[in-house]
């Protein structure tokens, strides 16, 4: 087993792991993994990473769905997950819309420090996997090393990172480019040029 085993890994939702939707993903219809999505959570799961989501869901708050509907999107994903070899260890959301001011919406720490909290393990410089500049300034901001895809919104964020101090962020086509290069690495942190 890797000398990494029973650390966490963070990674956020849509975009991530599942398509995103500009409508957002209200039912268990509507989620689909992306590709290779499921194979990566299978491969870090294996190698004995606990794997944690934080997603934003400010569906809740505009009355777009239900927590019992986002209850059964999550039995969908972590289902798929398990076909795979893969487990959630914790999904930890974001019930608020983006004007209520909590501690929990992204890019605010509060889903690191309620991971840190319910699984019992330290974020700080650990992978929190995302697609967006949220989440990227989310896991700078608790000290976790920012990882960005492609998918989703990765594009057009990764256009945005020099200019809001992200430049040390590692960046990966997708989910599973990225589990795979975790899966290599020699340690956690990144590589220091010179």
């Amino acid at each position: 087993m890797n000398s990494q085993a029973g650390q966490v890994v963070v990674l956020d939702r849509d975009g991530v792991i599942n398509r995103e939707s500009a409508s957002f993903i209200k039912t268990p219809e509507e989620w689909r993994p992306l590709p290779g999505s499921m194979e990566a959570i299978g491969r870090l799961s294996r190698a004995g990473y606990r794997l944690a989501l934080a997603t934003n869901q400010s569906g809740l708050a505009r009355g777009l769905f239900d927590e019992a509907a986002l209850t059964a999107i999550h039995r969908k994903l972590t289902a798929c997950a398990a076909e795979h070899g893969g487990k959630i260890d914790g999904i930890f959301f974001c019930p608020h819309g983006p004007g209520e001011g909590c501690r929990c919406r992204k890019p605010a720490t509060g889903l690191l420090e309620q991971i840190e909290s319910s699984l019992g393990c330290e974020l700080r410089g650990r992978w929190f996997v995302g697609d967006s500049l949220r989440d990227l300034i989310a896991a700078r901001d608790h000290g976790c090393q920012p990882v960005l895809v492609r998918t989703g919104n990765g594009i057009a964020t990764e256009k945005l990172l020099e200019n809001n101090n992200l430049n040390d962020v590692f960046v990966f086509d997708d989910l599973l480019e990225a589990a795979c290069a975790l899966l290599r690495a020699k340690n956690w942190r990144k590589p220091k040029s010179g």
